[in-house]
């Protein structure tokens, strides 16, 4: 793989940063981009009301600070030295825009579901924006925060995206198809100015390419994800390559369509979780850069259980409790399960292993592979008995709860796509929805953890680790558990050793 690459892409400029990126970014607008090279790349260009810091909580960012005089009421005060690329003042109007553009549905966009509680705005002034809502909504503020969603100038229309102007470290300049994106320090930033003059992203597709492409020097940065495990291992022993692993915050898990005929029962549930032995796979398939997982939230959240019911491996157990669910072993065979994946390697080898170790407690796995978007689609009609995917972002709030676990929000209304109810679990989301007192909605979400734990409709898996490569040119990175492009804000050019 790291055989020298005959290639036409030239050297980084010495004031210019160069990062590798899989695809092209889908739409710079970030009132609809949800892709996540488009996300990532927007948080850069566009500043949101509030930030998310390392444990997920939210601080003031050109909203200097807000009210919530009751429920129903957010009344935000804006900075006043916040401006567009172009030079315009950020105001109240330009937050009233971006907002209601979305929630009024006067731009196509998936993001419009998410402010459905949304009444109405109202501007008092030019630095004072309320917005209004129908029923409490606690997850509100982290959907104004950076990641979710960007503040755009009034009047920006649905082309917006090709020509985007933000207000944030970084102008955009330029992008091509399946070529690169090219963004500039914005010097009149409003915040701590970016160390870098230019950050150019190239998209390289193949990974292998990629590896390359950062080991002959025409890249600078290969950002979390973008390389297989292997091939980090590979540019290890690099004497040009430096890396930097850290806990991320990507979940893989099992899900289980719990109104099948034999995953319905509890115990069948607990005796695949007790099956599963994580850790050779975490070791050999990915390389010691995952962790295990206990929740769909990551341990760095604030609102993070660790304390629930946790399945080590153990054979034993899980024979025990089939032979109670009454699946005796015959001629060695309790059961047939198929699981549904897709034809991604990694995805398929995951498949074969659990064949094997669950082959151990008497259970025969029939795994499925079909092309992602055959895959997905029986995923989201709820066609299948076992499957296994990842979340990526979306479980970075404990509103995720609601949306996979919830038992109104089965498909096509959200994503609890292997039927699972359970009352008290619906009333506890209910409940955490309207509570605006983090504390309280802190033990809420607890709770709710401890019960899904118990009732595993999910099999978390693990937690993939942020893992970055460089050359050594670049100083100053610092990673954030949700693996985007924050790294940048504080990237910094020095010569080589």
């Amino acid at each position: 793989m790291l055989l020298a690459l005959c290639g036409c892409t030239r050297k980084p400029a010495s004031n210019e940063l160069v990062v590798i990126i899989e695809s092209n970014p889908n739409n710079l607008d970030p009132r609809v981009g949800i892709d996540a090279q488009s996300e990532r790349i927007g948080e850069l260009i566009f500043d949101a009301l509030v930030h998310r810091d390392d444990h997920f909580n939210l601080q003031p960012w050109i909203a200097e600070s807000w009210d919530i005089p009751d429920p129903l009421t957010y009344v935000f005060h804006l900075r006043h030295d916040v401006k567009f690329h172009d030079g315009r003042p950020l105001t109240s109007k330009d937050v009233k825009w971006t907002l209601d553009t979305i929630a009024q549905g006067k731009i196509r966009s998936t993001k419009t579901a998410t402010f459905k509680y949304v009444d109405h705005i109202d501007v008092r002034d030019d630095f004072t924006v309320v917005i209004h809502l129908k029923e409490p909504y606690s997850a509100l503020l982290w959907n104004l925060s950076s990641g979710a969603i960007g503040i755009v100038p009034e009047g920006a229309d649905d082309k917006f995206g090709t020509k985007p102007i933000g207000t944030g470290q970084f102008k955009f300049v330029s992008a091509e198809q399946d070529k690169d994106v090219l963004i500039e320090r914005n010097d009149q930033y409003w915040g701590e100015k970016a160390k870098v003059k230019d950050v150019r992203f190239i998209v390289v597709p193949d990974p292998t390419t990629r590896a390359l492409e950062l080991r002959k020097g025409s890249a600078d940065i290969s950002p979390p994800g973008s390389l297989n495990p292997d091939m980090y291992v590979a540019l290890k022993n690099e004497p040009t390559i430096r890396e930097i692993q850290e806990p991320g915050t990507v979940l893989a898990y099992i899900a289980m369509n719990v109104r099948d005929p034999i995953l319905k029962d509890v115990r069948v549930r607990q005796a695949l979780a007790y099956a599963i032995d994580r850790d050779p796979l975490i070791h050999y398939l990915w390389r010691d850069q995952a962790r295990p997982a206990n929740s769909v939230l990551p341990p760095q959240h604030w609102a993070y259980n660790g304390d629930v019911p946790t399945y080590a491996h153990n054979p034993a157990k899980a024979r025990e409790l089939l032979e109670a669910a009454g699946y005796p072993e015959k001629n060695g065979v309790r059961f047939h399960l198929t699981m549904k994946t897709s034809t991604e390697e990694s995805t398929r080898l995951l498949a074969a292993v659990l064949q094997q170790q669950l082959r151990e407690v008497g259970i025969v796995l029939d795994i499925r592979s079909f092309e992602f978007a055959t895959f997905f689609s029986d995923v989201q009609k709820g066609a299948f008995q076992f499957y296994s995917l990842r979340w990526i972002g979306g479980n970075q709030d404990p509103d995720i709860f609601e949306y996979v676990f919830d038992s109104s929000r089965t498909p096509p209304k959200g994503a609890n796509r292997g039927f699972y109810s359970n009352p008290k679990v619906d009333a506890l989301i209910a409940q955490g929805r309207k509570e605006i007192d983090r504390e309280k909605r802190k033990q809420i979400y607890f709770e709710v953890q401890r019960i899904v734990a118990e009732d595993l409709p999910y099999i978390n898996l693990w937690y993939f680790d942020n893992v970055i490569a460089y050359r050594p040119r670049v100083k100053g990175l610092k990673l954030v558990p949700s693996g985007n492009f924050e790294f940048l804000r504080e990237a910094e050019i020095a010569p080589e050793d």
